[in-house]
């Protein structure tokens, strides 16, 4: 009986080199669903890797950025919405100092009224606190400052990182310091025009005591009640 080798056998060795070439893709496949990258490694293409690396590492980067405008939106939010709180109870503390003009109005009731709104007023500011930061409220020595936001995370042609940021200065929205009134939208000074009758032709007034605050030098402050009319 003759015996055929398995070397001479042209079906069988193009059999077995297929086999190989179907196992050798198998594996490039299966590391590929492994790792999830097409180029995994310098071996599996040098200049792709190099450029999939760099956009590997430019893409944490922007999920990180967007991660920092979710956080910078949340304290913008936050701030807004004790800004627009702020705003609906002088609109109101505005209403009652209207009516107190009217005769026989009782004063004592508005005052009380007024004082409930004041508190409203130190309320919405205080809490309008996001990650430790407050930009309508200070009660801390140093006076609040420019508050930056990580805007974007940019790659100029000639492979330079930089990341640029939104700046917004606290001091111009900051309501209550309790520190410094002058600081404050609500406890600084306001010189306004005595009407005909009283004893000086102007005086300065402020909404909020900043208690335990530092008045502004040269002042004399007077809280706003409807026994001092605007």
């Amino acid at each position: 009986m003759t015996m055929t080798s398995i070397l001479t056998n042209s079906a069988t060795m193009a059999a077995l080199q297929t086999l190989r070439s179907i196992n050798s893709n198998m594996e490039e496949v299966q590391n590929r669903i492994s790792s999830g990258y097409r180029v995994e490694t310098a071996a599996d293409n040098a200049a792709y890797w190099s450029i999939a690396t760099t956009m590997r590492s430019d893409n944490a980067a922007l999920s990180t950025v967007q991660d920092a405008l979710g956080l910078g939106a949340a304290k913008v939010d936050t701030s807004y919405a004790g800004m627009s709180s702020a705003i609906d109870v002088v609109s109101e503390i505005k209403a009652k100092l209207v009516a107190a003009r009217e005769p026989g109005v009782d004063k004592t009731k508005i005052n009380k009224e007024l004082t409930e709104l004041k508190n409203q007023l130190a309320s919405a500011a205080e809490s309008a606190s996001f990650s430790g930061e407050n930009w309508l409220y200070n009660d801390s020595t140093t006076p609040a400052g420019t508050k930056s936001i990580v805007a974007s995370f940019n790659r100029s042609t000639n492979g330079s990182v930089s990341v640029s940021t939104l700046d917004y200065n606290t001091a111009a929205s900051i309501l209550i310091d309790t520190k410094d009134a002058s600081l404050g939208q609500l406890t600084k000074g306001v010189t306004v025009t005595q009407p005909n009758g009283a004893t000086t032709t102007t005086a300065t007034y402020h909404l909020i005591a900043a208690t335990g605050g530092t008045a502004p030098a040269g002042s004399d402050l007077v809280e706003l009640t409807v026994q001092h009319k605007l």
